[in-house]
């Protein structure tokens, strides 16, 4: 009892629901392993008894948790609503004070602890609340005044969705850059009426031959990557001059090269390469000296990112010289405070100039991808995706070494799809460290994505609410859920994305514990609804009709982990899983099962007349498909661009590693040609989906 009960006050579960009515308990060895990383020792009898009389004391003493959320009402509530427990808890005469993130010294009446009216006129922000109780108990904590939801989308929209190193154009360097993403805004804009383009996250990677391609698994998610800039675009290209600019042109030349053995060669897109090219033309624009104005606004770049930034370009200077790896640099660089990091940080310095200018030339050109969406009327705009962790070795991970639990990973425990689990390889977050800091890190984080953009997507949204940790050197069946406080998480995060007058759309999909989607709902925040996977599963078991989905939700075909539409009509991504050997049972009855369900999907959208053409072509029942999207009330519906030209490949088969090609296939159209960004804007297959969207 007395392990489950240090447990409990941690957040940690000792028992798990993979499914209605069924539990599942979790090892003590792994309960002891999860306390470990939290820095609680429980590995005997003795140490459980300390731990657990240390918790219930310091529970006992405290006035408040070390971050407190207070809602402000929504548009359409009459009275505050109420205010939390903790509060109303506090003794009568427990004197408040709070200063403001404006600057403003608030002294609270007596009465405030039970007074929602005397809360009213409290700004919204990152507060600090000092609390002395009449027993002499005094605590200082976190105060985060939200707002009741997060923005909404301005008027029903329809957008894309890719991957945006799918996207190459006639001029970005072997794979899609932040030049293509501003031009697809503009054209889709302006031409298709688009309201958003919701692309892969763009978060900086872990440098060094091979990189990993996956962008759910990067360095660091506080800054993007600069393997996304447009050499080009850079100011200072125009101003490179004699040798600089011969060397310039050469490297344009080898761009064309890789360009064309992607476009016309079917070549993989080879992240190495590109990025071997244009480190070496940013090297070069590094020396060219940047003008007045130019180099005021580096300079406020550098101040307005602070400690982030200089951490994050120390970080890539040191792997320069120590590998990428840091926890095995020497002892004294794995401390980013330590005076070794402070001395090697001066003697690098003009490493770490270039990292932070790195970051500000790639900032420089998001912000003109998010303008020229805006410039193209677009009523959302760019939607920046925020991966569910980092490397454990990565830039962050060493950065915010305390905000992690090492030696931890983050996964999903076995499920009816997978027997096994799951484990990612990313170091969680330690839900007491984040309480304790008032949220700084995921403030920062939130603060930084949404500089640039009119949405953000954040993957796994369930992580807000409870993650599973697997001990490191076990399997993910040896896991067990550690929960956040997703008040807090939910708190932060409206209040940011109010800041940033942006939307948030939650990946919801898979095992969803109860009550998550409906807390979600309840701030604002958009849920991810994919047509194959609505049915009426607790009646019929039928495709769930259009009227009956929900309105709060991105609505979409396919995303980059399924197959595309025209691969699911077809049936050839269950062929595909049988050529890689991923099938768990005979490939017959495979594909009798899909074409089951392919076939009442087809029942459906012509029982709902939205299959005018009648002759059955593929390409009408994916333009059915999104006939049927349009049908439902979803605030918003995604298109996904390979759907566009009939493409059959996904871009990423989960499962998979060197069997397949994840994160590096362009778009292609219907026999496998990968489309440039301008062959795609002048494909008839594509204007005639779109028109089912936006007609003319």
């Amino acid at each position: 009892m007395g392990l489950a009960r240090l447990a409990e006050l941690h957040g940690v579960a000792t028992a798990y629901s993979p499914s209605p009515g069924v539990t599942v308990p979790v090892s003590d060895d792994t309960v002891v392993g999860v306390l470990a990383a939290l820095d609680v020792d429980a590995s005997t009898p003795v140490a459980v008894s300390d731990a657990l009389s240390r918790a219930e004391a310091a529970a006992a003493s405290r006035l408040l948790p070390p971050t407190l959320v207070l809602w402000s009402a929504g548009t359409e509530e009459a009275v505050p609503p109420p205010l939390p427990p903790a509060l109303t808890a506090l003794a009568p005469g427990t004197t408040l004070r709070i200063e403001t993130e404006q600057g403003e010294s608030i002294e609270l009446p007596r009465t405030a602890h039970d007074d929602p009216a005397a809360w009213a006129r409290l700004p919204l922000g990152v507060h600090r609340l000092a609390a002395e109780a009449p027993d002499g108990r005094a605590q200082n904590v976190t105060l985060v005044r939200a707002p009741a939801r997060v923005p909404a989308p301005p008027a029903r929209t329809h957008g894309f969705l890719v991957q945006l190193y799918s996207l190459l154009s006639a001029r970005s360097w072997g794979m899609g850059d932040l030049a293509d993403l501003a031009d697809l805004a503009a054209w889709s804009g302006r031409t298709l009426g688009a309201g958003f383009v919701q692309i892969n996250p763009l978060h900086a990677g872990v440098p060094g031959a091979p990189v990993d391609p996956s962008p759910y698994r990067p360095s660091s998610r506080r800054f993007p990557d600069p393997v996304h800039l447009r050499i080009e675009d850079v100011p200072e290209y125009a101003y490179a001059r004699g040798a600089d600019r011969e060397r310039l042109d050469a490297l344009v030349a080898r761009a064309a090269e890789l360009r064309a053995s992607v476009l016309e060669e079917d070549a993989l897109i080879d992240r190495d390469a590109v990025w071997e090219l244009k480190r070496a033309a940013l090297e070069i624009l590094a020396a060219v000296p940047l003008a007045p104005g130019r180099l005021a606004g580096y300079w406020d770049f550098l101040a307005d990112r602070g400690t982030a930034l200089e951490d994050h370009a120390t970080w890539y200077a040191l792997a320069e010289v120590h590998g990428p790896r840091w926890s095995e640099w020497p002892a004294g660089l794995r401390d980013p405070r330590s005076e070794e990091t402070a001395e090697a940080r001066g003697r690098l310095r003009d490493r770490v100039d270039f990292h932070s200018r790195l970051a500000w030339l790639t900032d420089e050109q998001l912000a003109g991808a998010s303008r020229a969406a805006r410039e193209a009327g677009m009523a959302v705009g760019i939607v920046h995706d925020l991966a569910v962790g980092v490397h454990p070795d990565g830039a962050d991970a060493w950065a915010q070494r305390d905000a992690f639990a090492h030696g931890m990973s983050i996964g999903a425990p076995p499920d009816a799809f997978n027997a096994l689990g799951q484990d990612w390889g990313l170091p969680p977050w330690r839900p007491d460290a984040l309480a304790a800091s008032g949220y700084a890190p995921f403030r920062g984080l939130l603060q930084g994505l949404l500089r640039h953009g009119g949405a953000l997507r954040i993957d796994h949204v369930m992580g807000l609410f409870r993650l599973w940790w697997v001990p490191q050197g076990q399997r993910p069946t040896s896991g067990t859920y550690v929960r956040y406080d997703a008040e807090a998480m939910l708190a932060v995060l409206a209040l940011e994305a109010h800041r940033a007058g942006a939307v948030v759309i939650g990946e919801d999909l898979g095992t969803v514990e109860p009550g998550v989607r409906e807390a979600l709902e309840r701030r604002g925040i958009l849920g991810t609804s994919v047509l194959w996977f609505e049915r009426d599963w607790d009646g019929t078991g039928q495709p769930l009709a259009p009227e009956s989905w929900r309105a709060g939700c991105v609505a979409t075909a396919t995303t980059h982990d399924l197959p595309s539409t025209a691969a699911r009509l077809t049936g050839e991504h269950v062929e595909l899983r049988h050529r890689l050997g991923l099938l768990t049972r005979p490939l017959e009855r495979e594909q009798a099962e899909d074409r089951t369900e392919v076939a009442e999907w087809l029942a459906t959208l012509t029982r709902l007349g939205l299959l005018p053409e009648g002759d059955g072509s593929e390409e009408e029942d994916i333009r059915a498909v999104y006939r049927f999207l349009l049908r439902t009330p979803a605030r918003m519906v995604g298109v996904w661009l390979p759907d566009t030209v009939g493409d059959r490949r996904p871009q990423n088969l989960p499962g998979t590693w060197d069997q397949y090609p994840n994160w590096r296939l362009p778009v292609a159209d219907a026999a496998g040609r990968p489309m440039s960004l301008e062959r795609l804007a002048a494909s008839p297959r594509l204007h005639r989906l779109m028109s089912v969207l936006h007609p003319r």
